[in-house]
């Protein structure tokens, strides 16, 4: 942070009112998550509203920790026993906005500003890059471009950087105003305007406007004439000596032109007074040259010197975003962060790490910080981050990384290069370890990755953390707040791999896990999974493995109720169960006629406690099953009074899945049991474009062939191209859980953004498409389904529901997930 800031100063700043006497020091961090806290003595703690929970309930637990000072709303209720000074506001994240804006007034460099629908970020890094050559940068880590997350960057910019790039992001109007409160930007750049978070906007040009009031007090805003309704909102609202363009066309202050060539491109830009740049980037396609040319534009803008930006230029990489979770060797996983080189994306990083179901030892492998200050004090930053996640072993990589040898003399490890590094890494150096991975781009830590990731398949699904993160919080919107979430992951969380969902999930707060059979129940035991977790259809041969790991059956039957119910005497031992009412599924559970018998073995076996009673709604998905679903709701709650009567406890009490929390809002109760919905699908149709895909399925293609006219393709002969052309061979078939039913054209994959139609059979390991009128190689990535290819469409295709084409991904299929 750029100045430390007294009590006295914080309530000038926010307008707030502070309480209590014992902080009497000057704040130098500021955190609004209980767990990234590192220095406890100089931090402020806001306590943020959200869906998920209030950071005021855990200032208790951050008194014991040694936090001294909290800012708080106006109706927070003081506690005397809570030794704390309390800043009170009239709303915190309003008061952390302030704070973030005075904390960028004190930085008087410059400050780029960074907006538009696609390819902010990547120009922000790719920029980054670029300007590291010259100055010492401070930038946004990840995306952190909202209402909290520009704060948050602000927050890290110090005193010692040279240029600040901070990015911003709206979703509906009114939210630009404060972010641009916050960053004004000295340079902006406007990258382009697309579909993306429209349904907060009547139009694209009032999504273009309400961006453009990022930069209201700019000195120079870059941008691309050729996209026509920027061009026209941009000269319309700004005075042209303020306006810096680039077009292919001739006119703008940067005409630019393109020459493609075998895994490169030379742009070449003409400057109005007829001065010529060519650079050279190593990259062909469209959306990344647009994006590169923006930053080499901004480069120039800034000042930097043509050789430190063709410099720059020759080591970037396509940035891949996101912190990727891997399976290792030997049972370890790995966070793979090898674009990142920074202390807030360490941060960001090492909070990650922390979210994990734990392992044997955490492991950090970092390489030089380059071009981040003075070494001294950027080092002890790392140490002291190091200590505060409680890292066990550090494996540094460079020359100046032996300085963390003097905090870690028994757990830290030094070698001058990545080579180095290499040599030393045997297949059996890790063994069920958690492994955080990054390091600069020069040190092409991408080759420690793949040494060190398991080799399972070619195929992968990509499970993307923030989307499942949206989903649950988009759901739990919809509840009271008082009413619990169970969430379902069987079934290998609908394919997804239940350990690192279930893991994420009980890091977002869900209070409950519900599984098929106790054996899904175990493992995520064994994984570090604490949350309470329901068995669906337990059997009699698993109730010593329910009492060992503490799993809460589902008790559908009389017969089952005495069998469970004598075991439970037996031993001596108390047991939750989940009483399962049949209403009209006819699966499993008891019905009406079973209630007085059900009445007396509840008072027979009191070694069984009634965790929750529940029943399953048929039809829920579909509006013409409204009556029959009403009926059930009303028998259930018929039912579940005649159980409740006779005991002395309240049990939970639910009823509604996915599609029931959107369709039958009123009948919550005390828990809704979400499923389907937080992959990404909401049968109702109704809530559709509010939800984000969870899962990509993907794959590679193997070999490209030239067939001749009349030339058949696969089993039975059954692919035929007439006229030849050309087919991709994928690594990927039905033992992988790719269905046959997509064969003959039915399915399609996307290559290149390209519908590619499946020709031919399905075969049990591979499958062929017809590409040819798309330019394709082996080796390129070809997308099964995922954003562009709803499961929805795909399952109606071949009529089946979207449930089946998850769970039916195969286990071979290697998972990865990630934070994008």
């Amino acid at each position: 942070m750029l100045s430390q800031l007294s009590i006295a100063q914080l309530e000038k700043i926010t307008g707030g009112v502070a309480l209590g006497q014992e902080f009497s020091g000057l704040i130098s961090q500021i955190s609004i998550d209980s767990r990234q806290i590192v220095q406890t003595d100089t931090t402020l703690f806001v306590a943020l509203r959200g869906a998920k929970a209030d950071g005021a309930d855990y200032i208790p637990a951050l008194v014991c920790k040694g936090i001294r000072c909290f800012l708080v709303h106006l109706d927070w209720k003081e506690n005397p026993e809570l030794k704390a000074t309390f800043i009170r506001v009239a709303d915190t994240r309003v008061a952390l906005q302030a704070i973030a804006a005075f904390q960028r007034s004190q930085f008087e460099k410059p400050v780029v500003g960074i907006t538009g629908s696609n390819g902010k970020t990547i120009v922000k890094e790719w920029l980054g890059q670029v300007l590291s050559h010259s100055y010492t940068i401070a930038k946004s880590p990840k995306s952190y471009n909202s209402q909290v997350g520009v704060p948050l960057s602000i927050f890290g910019i110090q005193p010692y950087h040279q240029v600040a790039l901070l990015e911003a992001g709206v979703s509906k109007c009114g939210e630009m105003a404060a972010l641009g409160q916050m960053i004004r930007p000295e340079l902006g750049i406007f990258t382009n305007i697309g579909t993306a978070h429209q349904e907060g906007f009547e139009s694209l040009g009032q999504k273009i406007n309400e961006k453009l009031q990022l930069f209201a007090k700019s000195k120079l805003l870059i941008y691309c004439r050729d996209q026509e309704l920027v061009r026209e909102e941009v000269e319309n609202r700004f005075e042209q000596d303020r306006l810096v363009s680039w077009s292919a066309s001739p006119g703008a202050d940067f005409s630019v032109s393109v020459k493609k060539q075998e895994g490169l491109t030379k742009i070449i830009l003409m400057k109005s007074d007829l001065s010529t740049f060519t650079f050279q980037v190593p990259f062909t396609d469209s959306a990344s040259i647009e994006n590169i040319t923006h930053v080499i534009v901004a480069a120039l803008t800034l000042g930097q010197r043509f050789a430190s930006i063709q410099a720059g230029l020759d080591h970037l990489k396509p940035v891949d975003m996101r912190l990727t979770l891997k399976p290792g060797l030997n049972d370890s996983l790995l966070i793979d962060d090898t674009y990142n080189n920074d202390l807030a994306g360490l941060k960001v990083a090492l909070e990650f790490l922390s979210q994990q179901r734990p392992k044997r030892s955490k492991i950090l492998i970092l390489s030089d910080l380059l071009q981040q200050g003075i070494p001294e004090k950027i080092y002890s930053e790392v140490a002291q981050l190091i200590q505060s996640y409680e890292i066990d072993r550090v494996i540094g990589v460079g020359t100046e990384i032996n300085r963390l040898g003097d905090f870690f003399p028994d757990s830290f490890e030094n070698f001058p290069n990545t080579e180095r590094l290499l040599q030393s890494l045997t297949p059996d150096a890790f063994q069920n370890d958690l492994i955080l991975i990054t390091g600069a781009r020069s040190f092409t830590f991408e080759r420690v990755v793949n040494r060190l990731q398991q080799r399972i398949h070619g195929t992968t699904l990509e499970i993307n953390l923030n989307a499942l993160t949206h989903n649950f919080n988009f759901f739990k919107k919809q509840v009271k707040p008082d009413t619990k979430m169970m969430v379902m992951v069987k079934a290998f969380a609908y394919g997804g791999g239940a350990a690192e969902i279930a893991n994420h999930l009980q890091t977002m707060g869900a209070d409950y896990l519900a599984v098929a059979f106790t054996d899904e129940g175990v493992s995520l035991r064994k994984q570090g999974i604490r949350l309470p977790i329901m068995v669906l259809n337990p059997v009699e041969e698993s109730f010593d493995l329910l009492r060992e790991f503490d799993l809460e059956p589902v008790v559908f039957s009389p017969e089952f109720f005495k069998k469970l119910g004598n075991y439970a005497q037996n031993h001596q031992i108390q047991l939750s169960i989940h009483l399962d009412l049949d209403t009209g599924m006819h699966r499993l559970g008891f019905e009406e006629k079973h209630l007085e018998e059900l009445k007396t073995l509840i008072a027979a076996f009191p070694e069984l406690t009634v965790a929750s009673l529940y029943t399953h709604l048929v039809g829920a998905d579909e509006e013409e099953h409204e009556e029959f679903s009403r009926f059930q709701l009303q028998q259930f709650s018929q039912m579940k009074s005649v159980i409740e009567a006779v005991l002395d406890y309240k049990p939970l009490v639910h009823a509604l899945n996915s599609a029931g929390i959107v369709r039958y809002p009123e009948f919550q109760m005390d828990m809704v049991r979400l499923g389907i919905g937080l992959y990404g699908v909401e049968v109702t149709g109704s809530y559709d474009s509010a939800l984000e895909s969870v899962s990509t399925l993907k794959t590679t293609i193997s070999q490209v062939k030239s067939l001749d006219p009349g030339a058949t393709v696969g089993y039975s002969r059954k692919g035929q191209l007439p006229n030849g052309g050309k087919i991709a061979t994928l690594a990927i078939g039905y033992a992988d859980g790719y269905d046959r039913r997509f064969s003959q054209g039915k399915g399609y994959v996307l290559i290149h953004g390209q519908k590619a139609p499946i020709i031919g059979n399905v075969c049990m390991d591979m499958v062929m498409v017809d590409v040819s009128k798309i330019d394709v190689k082996a080796g390129d990535e070809a997308i099964i389904y995922g954003e562009q290819i709803s499961l929805k469409d795909l399952a109606d295709q071949i009529g089946t529901i979207p449930y089946e084409l998850l769970t039916n991904i195969s286990t071979r299929v290697k998972r990865v997930y990630y934070l994008d």
